[in-house]
């Protein structure tokens, strides 16, 4: 069983991430969504987790809304390199690169910063930082394309 506090994060790892991963599958990405691909740090095997569009030039900003309790974070740390999934239909597009965690960065800032690019950023920003419980700055670092 879940206390309250813990419901917004269940019904979107439940019910939320299902769906937006879905639609990704179906090459129908909700705008101002991105796809976060890490290795699992106990399974070894792939982890995809829906997050806002945070994309700017050869970086990949990201708010993880549970801090270092969020899997996807925890993957991170047991292994940077990520791939992260942006664009929409067909031109959807994997972009690889390594991620750190950004210690001094104010998360609320970063998103309003993210969230200056545009309506679907800023819906998807406002509705994750809704859930904000300890939030933590995530920086990947892209490759080159």
């Amino acid at each position: 069983m879940f206390s309250l506090a813990e419901v917004p994060g269940a019904l979107q790892q439940r019910l939320i991430n299902p769906i937006v991963r879905r639609a990704w599958d179906w090459k129908l990405p909700i705008p101002g969504d991105a796809l976060l691909e890490t290795t699992g740090r106990r399974t070894g095997q792939r982890r995809y987790t829906p997050v806002c569009d945070g994309l700017d030039g050869d970086v990949f900003w990201l708010v993880a809304q549970r801090g270092r309790r969020a899997d996807w974070v925890r993957n991170v740390e047991a292994d940077p390199r990520v791939r992260v999934k942006v664009g929409g239909g067909r031109h959807a597009r994997w972009r690889a690169g390594t991620a750190r965690m950004v210690e001094d960065d104010d998360p609320s800032e970063r998103q309003r910063i993210l969230a200056r690019s545009g309506l679907m950023r800023r819906l998807c920003l406002r509705t994750s930082k809704a859930m904000n419980a300890r939030p933590l700055t995530v920086r990947v670092d892209l490759d080159p394309p």
